[in-house]
């Protein structure tokens, strides 16, 4: 068995490496909906985040004030064959507009260089199909993000919070045990698939989509209402199962001292 240290970091796409706030996502399931003559809210569109996008729409259409108003403007709830077309409809709302989306989270890419100068390798992940995936990677390469490899929903049985693209990516780059791996994302859907995975699971609030918030947003929230949103963020990811909760990717490389100091006394998540 490979000595356990660290080896992978396992990262999300927006809201933990691009996109600050994760808006891109959001932006597309409400204009999808509005399309379908349903208003939604950002805090709804971003309920069930982080989740392969299919699974957001249905889960979307079973929050009980939409499945009501879908209800009321339709006369029924959306089968199967509706949801396939909902998702075949959302595809190029969300291709569309990703590379607006797609800068690089402050503190990213001194992080990026930071794990390659230890030798850790990088992988991304995340909840947008194989064509999103290539427009993020391809928009985001010039700004220096370049994973080792990369990994959405499709790609695999069953996406977050199932770990099956967390052990894609070590598959892919010959790393174990789990152990030796750092999963990062800012939704409980990628807390609880680095946990249901066995690897080091963090969670990431200030920049994602808990607190959803643009950079500029943030920025100009009173600190106390800040620090509300934050407290409150955290326990949820606490409660997911995330062994770390920082503000942004970048705060986590302060965490992986001490996961070395406990894997060299034999704990493993």
């Amino acid at each position: 068995m490979p000595t356990a240290t660290i080896k992978l970091v396992v990262v999300d796409l927006a809201g933990t490496t691009v996109d600050y706030g994760s808006c891109a996502p959001a932006g597309a399931f409400i204009e999808l909906f509005r399309r379908h003559g349903i208003d939604i809210s950002q805090e709804e569109a971003r309920g069930p985040m982080g989740l392969q996008k299919r699974e957001h729409i249905v889960e979307l259409t079973r929050v009980p004030r939409i499945a009501k108003a879908w209800l009321a403007k339709h006369g029924s709830a959306p089968d199967e064959t509706k949801i396939d077309a909902m998702y075949a409809e959302f595809i190029p709302l969300q291709v569309k507009i990703l590379p607006d989306f797609a800068g690089l989270i402050p503190g990213v890419l001194p992080t990026l260089a930071e794990l390659r100068k230890r030798g850790i390798k990088i992988a991304a992940t995340t909840g947008y199909n194989r064509e999103m995936l290539e427009v993020v990677l391809k928009h985001a390469a010039p700004q220096g993000f370049l994973p080792d490899t990369g990994w959405c929903a499709e790609d695999v049985p069953a996406g977050r919070p199932a770990p099956w693209m967390v052990y894609r990516s070590m598959e892919s780059l010959g790393v174990f045990p789990p152990a030796a791996v750092v999963n990062f994302g800012d939704t409980l859907p990628d807390v609880e698939s680095g946990k249901n995975a066995g690897v080091w699971s963090i969670g990431v609030t200030r920049s994602g989509n808990m607190l959803g918030l643009t950079e500029q947003e943030a920025a100009a929230l009173p600190a106390d209402e800040m620090k509300r949103r934050i407290t409150a963020a955290e326990k949820s990811m606490r409660a997911a199962g995330a062994h770390y909760v920082v503000d942004s990717f970048a705060d986590g490389l302060a965490c992986f001292a001490d996961i070395e100091a406990r894997l060299a006394r034999g704990e493993r998540p």
